[in-house]
């Protein structure tokens, strides 16, 4: 198990450009998926038994994009807590124990910060 980072605000909200970006690109992802799910389930079901379909392996390069998004935020040492709305937390130090500095998507910087257990409905004001 790798070593967790620690954030400062500052560092915190200089990823946030990078973060957007992240998100976009899941986010567009999982709507193409979402949008092609009707159509795709019965497909994969029979994909199942039958080793693959066209349609299904049309939907492979969505689920890479998104994976690839999850692990790069996941590699820059933030944590992706819903992908709705768009909440990333930052382990960081506050009166010397760790908590998450809390960020939603479009939220212009960190506003927020939340006690390890308690997500974002216990978020409190930096």
């Amino acid at each position: 198990m790798r070593e967790r980072r620690l954030f400062t605000v500052a560092e915190a909200n200089a990823l946030l450009p990078r973060l957007t970006a992240l998100l976009d690109e899941l986010r567009a992802a999982r709507d193409a998926i979402r949008a092609a799910r009707a159509d795709l389930l019965p497909v994969l079901e029979a994909a199942i038994g039958n080793g693959g379909s066209r349609k299904a392996g049309e939907m492979l390069p969505y689920f890479e994009r998104m994976e690839r998004a999850i692990l790069t935020i996941r590699d820059l040492g933030c944590e992706l807590k819903d992908i709705d709305m768009g909440l990333v937390d930052f382990p960081a130090l506050r009166e010397g124990r760790v908590v998450y500095l809390c960020w939603r998507y479009g939220e212009d910087r960190l506003r927020y910060w939340h006690e390890l257990d308690t997500g974002f409905a216990g978020r409190q004001p930096l």
